[in-house]
């Protein structure tokens, strides 16, 4: 793997960057209008009355400050049908991963297009693409499923969802600060739909629609503009599946295997659980029998372990990505799941059975919960109803 000096001793050192204005035209008023989804949340009244200009100045301002540009200014101009984007204070070769993701939202329109022609888009579904992340300083990459349609519709901002936002404590929780986390949180979903939280079922069969797409985002995101691999979460079954299909390799939870999206380049990819999974396997409607909660207690600390684990490994390659994976992944489980396995249970119940510390501390004294700290390694119990599709 390629060493990465560039990304610890330059490319992050942003104050030291070389600025300046660059100048790019983003297309006619029709094609930005489909890139950027707009109106973004607009029935009969909108939510917020932006105008297109605004809009994407408000998804490219995202951009720059999540890249660490924070004195950048961006204006969007229309000047006969077609729109033009000024951006000050980043460097030259900003255009480049902005256009290229552009050039990838074509591939994603016209997946969708075709999808809707063979009557398979769903009324509630909205076209959304990975707008308003990170697309210079990047450390780590997350290969999700869809975003959730509140992202666009209410928030619009790609990374503000539940899912996001859990991983994002799970991120902190292994050290990195909250200024670094859009770096390592750059995500590309295999369906760029937001739709309800709900629909990963719905979403079965969509993903070859949209492989040209994919295959793009991929190569442009997990290499570094220095030719360095980043290292790359794939979370949730369906996710894993995909890149089974599309790379080769069997990913399951805690596996590590690598793909090379470019020739010459091995990314580091990681399984995990969909962030948004433990809710599901720590819920005792899940489970039947009298003692369901018993289960769903085990299974959830079973996630939350095998959670913290990915998350360390994520963290700990985006500080220094040409640090071995293997070393990292077999540090992490080692750390979370059998020497800091009490703050594993206090974690649990303080976030997901939202017990106070104190209560969490209680909880995991126990002589029933140390017997489960000790099956962090083995197979959870098996849910009665099967896990949703997320």
């Amino acid at each position: 793997m390629l060493r990465l000096a560039g990304l610890t001793l330059a490319a992050f050192t942003l104050s030291t960057a070389a600025h300046a204005d660059i100048a790019l035209k983003l297309g006619s008023t029709e094609r930005v209008k489909r890139l950027f989804a707009y109106p973004n949340n607009c029935n009969v009244i909108c939510f917020r009355n932006w105008t297109l200009e605004q809009t994407v100045e408000h998804y490219l301002t995202q951009s720059v400050q999540r890249d660490g540009y924070n004195d950048a200014k961006v204006l969007v101009k229309t000047d006969n049908h077609q729109l033009h984007a000024e951006i000050t204070g980043v460097p030259r070769s900003y255009e480049k991963p902005l256009a290229a993701l552009l050039d990838a939202g074509d591939l994603a329109y016209d997946g969708a297009s075709k999808l809707n022609a063979d009557g398979k888009w769903a009324y509630n579904w909205h076209f959304f693409l990975p707008l308003g992340m990170a697309l210079e300083n990047r450390r780590s990459v997350e290969l999700l499923h869809f975003p959730p349609d509140y992202s666009l519709t209410q928030a619009q901002d790609y990374l503000k969802s539940a899912t996001t936002d859990r991983w994002a404590t799970l991120l902190t929780i292994n050290g990195v600060t909250p200024e670094q986390l859009p770096g390592y949180q750059t995500i590309i979903d295999i369906a760029p739909i937001a739709a309800p939280s709900n629909a990963g079922k719905d979403l079965e069969g969509v993903y070859d629609y949209f492989k040209d797409y994919q295959t793009s985002m991929v190569k442009q995101v997990t290499v570094h503009s220095s030719g360095a691999a980043l290292p790359t979460v794939a979370f949730g079954a369906p996710v894993r599946n995909w890149v089974k299909q599309q790379y080769g390799p069997t990913v399951n939870v805690l596996s590590l295997v690598t793909i090379s999206p470019v020739d010459g380049v091995k990314v580091p990819l990681l399984g995990a659980n969909h962030p948004s999974y433990i809710w599901y396997a720590a819920d005792p409607a899940s489970y039947t029998g009298k003692d369901a909660q018993a289960q769903a207690d085990t299974a959830g600390l079973k996630v939350m372990g095998q959670d913290l684990s990915a998350a360390c490994w994520q963290a700990a390659m985006g500080r220094e990505t040409d640090t071995n994976p293997d070393i990292e992944l077999k540090s992490c489980t080692q750390t979370w799941q059998v020497a800091q396995a009490d703050k594993t249970c206090a974690l649990f119940y303080t976030s997901i059975r939202k017990l106070t510390p104190a209560q969490a501390a209680g909880k995991c004294a126990t002589a029933s919960i140390k017997a489960q700290l000790k099956l962090l390694k083995v197979p959870a119990p098996a849910p009665a109803i099967p896990a949703p599709a997320l």
